[in-house]
């Protein structure tokens, strides 16, 4: 089976979604989907901002938040994460395009509509490149098992290595 769906894994830090902007700008095609920021304040991190590739953003978690759904210290906004990266992936299927997602993880997984739709854009037509958390979890455990997905460990060293095969894939 062709490989279809290109994912990128590692250790938090690693530079994933660095990579994900990088190849954004090398890859020569319609783009859709989003990216995910650290935000900043006095050299701490405090949340995390949702960027889509049509040019909407907001804030996906925060220490302020006061939600139900909860990562580490930092709790997330499903709607903001439904109404920007849900809504962009459905504009991605009705499409014949490359679909970026940074991320697939915990965050993200407490979205149901997220998950449902994950499963029909790694079953699409289109590419799909993205990230998925390192650490074991049932849900990624299965996508990364997948014949039609290959999944790179990235780590600082092998960045412009894991960058060419990357590249390589998604022109052909």
């Amino acid at each position: 089976m062709k490989v279809k769906n290109i994912l990128i894994t590692g250790k938090p830090g690693c530079g994933k979604t660095t990579l994900i902007k990088d190849l954004i700008c090398e890859i020569n095609c319609e783009k859709v989907g989003f990216f995910t920021e650290e935000i900043r304040e006095q050299g701490k991190r405090i949340g995390f901002k949702i960027i889509t590739l049509s040019g909407k953003s907001g804030i996906l978690a925060s220490e302020s938040y006061k939600t139900s759904f909860k990562v580490s210290r930092y709790y997330v906004s499903l709607q903001t994460f439904e109404e920007l990266g849900v809504k962009e992936l459905e504009e991605g299927l009705k499409k014949d395009c490359l679909i970026v997602i940074d991320e697939i993880g915990k965050m993200e997984f407490f979205s149901e509509k997220f998950r449902e739709i994950l499963f029909e854009v790694l079953e699409s037509k289109n590419k799909v490149l993205g990230t998925i958390m390192f650490k074991s979890h049932p849900v990624c455990d299965r996508i990364k098992k997948r014949e039609d997905t290959k999944v790179f460990i990235l780590e600082r060293e092998n960045y412009p290595v894991i960058k060419q095969e990357v590249l390589k894939i998604l022109k052909n």
